[in-house]
């Protein structure tokens, strides 16, 4: 999976885990367990996967300038 790809998944589980509390708050959404826990969970595995897509980018970048730039 592309890196940019894997970035842009954790950003859209983040914004998912922020937008389905904030349609509870202002009662657009009935708060139930699951639906807490998918927002809980979303935002966790984007986080995640956010950071595990930044760590790659940086390695690759990494690796690529040592056997470029001498």
């Amino acid at each position: 999976m592309p890196v940019n790809r894997l970035i842009v998944i954790g950003f859209l589980f983040v914004l998912t885990g922020a937008v389905l509390p904030f349609l509870i708050v202002i009662g657009i959404v009935e708060s139930t367990f699951f639906l807490n826990f998918i927002a809980f969970a979303t935002s966790t595995i984007g986080v995640f996967l956010g950071v595990l897509g930044t760590a790659t980018y940086v390695r690759h970048r990494r690796h690529q300038d040592k056997w470029h730039n001498p």
